[in-house]
């Protein structure tokens, strides 16, 4: 098909074109102008009970710590998981990441920090999210130490170290924009360009059936 083909069935289905432009612009401007996003955000760890050689908590946490915490984590992105965050109020999604100490001394995931993350479209209802989160994790880490008979002196706490705040959630608008352009130009020139053979076909298969001869 040659480049003058091309502009000629697009002039043919001008109206394809001009329905594509217009949603192409009306994805723009959706682009351009969002709906507001936040993202909430706080950081939990588990923390050992005090003990006369360790009264710092922040000093005693060991791996043991990060697979109880890891193992909750899994917990709550299961299906029962979420069924039990969906009664609890947290039924759009929601991210638990566990955490390094951010030192190369440290292997990775042996701190038990876990970095919960929500996004809605309000700022205080991802903070809330967050905190229904917290308080299920927390619930977790409590059960799992009330069915070993712990006593409570002796118990893991979980301590939220960094509490919740949400910040709005800004993306690169001028790599939104190019992508839509790019994207919706595409898809234009195709669709126009299958409408156009699509109805020559039709129209050679009518033309057929009526005895009518088919002319290159």
């Amino acid at each position: 098909m040659s480049p003058r083909d091309v502009a000629e069935a697009l002039l043919r289905r001008w109206y394809v074109v001009l329905l594509g432009l217009l949603l192409t612009a009306a994805g723009a401007f959706q682009v351009l102008h969002p709906a507001p996003r936040y993202v909430s955000s706080a950081v939990v760890v588990l923390k050992p009970p005090v003990t006369g050689s360790q009264p710092n908590q922040l000093t005693n946490l060991q791996p043991p710590l990060a697979t109880l915490s890891y193992g909750i984590v899994q917990r709550l992105e299961s299906a029962e998981g979420r069924a039990e965050l969906a009664a609890a109020g947290v039924r759009e999604p929601y991210q638990l990441v566990p955490r390094n100490s951010g030192t190369s001394a440290t292997p990775s995931y042996l701190i038990p920090s876990v970095q919960v993350q929500a996004r809605r479209s309000d700022a205080g209802a991802a903070d809330a999210a967050v905190r229904r989160i917290i308080d299920v994790y927390t619930r977790h880490v409590t059960a799992v130490q009330e069915a070993q008979g712990i006593a409570p002196a002796a118990r893991i706490g979980a301590s939220v170290l960094v509490a919740p705040s949400a910040a709005p959630v800004r993306g690169v608008r001028s790599r939104a924009l190019a992508g839509t352009a790019l994207l919706g130009l595409t898809g234009t020139f195709l669709g126009a360009l299958w409408c156009d053979r699509y109805a020559r076909r039709r129209g050679g298969r009518l033309l057929r059936t009526g005895g009518v001869p088919v002319t290159g």
